[in-house]
């Protein structure tokens, strides 16, 4: 016997299972992303310190830029 509702359910079952199969990979794609800016983000707070602690110290020298004047 064929019934239209156990068809029905069926359908959006598979319906549920490719949709959540589908943000799981794409919520899996995100995590990967985050965490590699994760790790930019530490690598560029390790450079600015690495940074600070060189000028601070005179081991490399930092100055400020001259001004342009309206007439260069």
């Amino acid at each position: 016997m064929n019934n239209p509702f156990v068809n029905f359910v069926s359908f959006v079952d598979k319906k549920a299972f490719r949709t959540s199969t589908y943000l799981d990979r794409e919520t899996a794609k995100i995590d990967k992303l985050v965490e590699k800016v994760e790790v930019a983000i530490a690598r560029l707070q390790e450079y600015r310190t690495a940074l600070i602690t060189a000028a601070v110290t005179g081991k490399i020298r930092v100055h400020e830029p001259h001004e342009r004047h309206e007439h260069e």
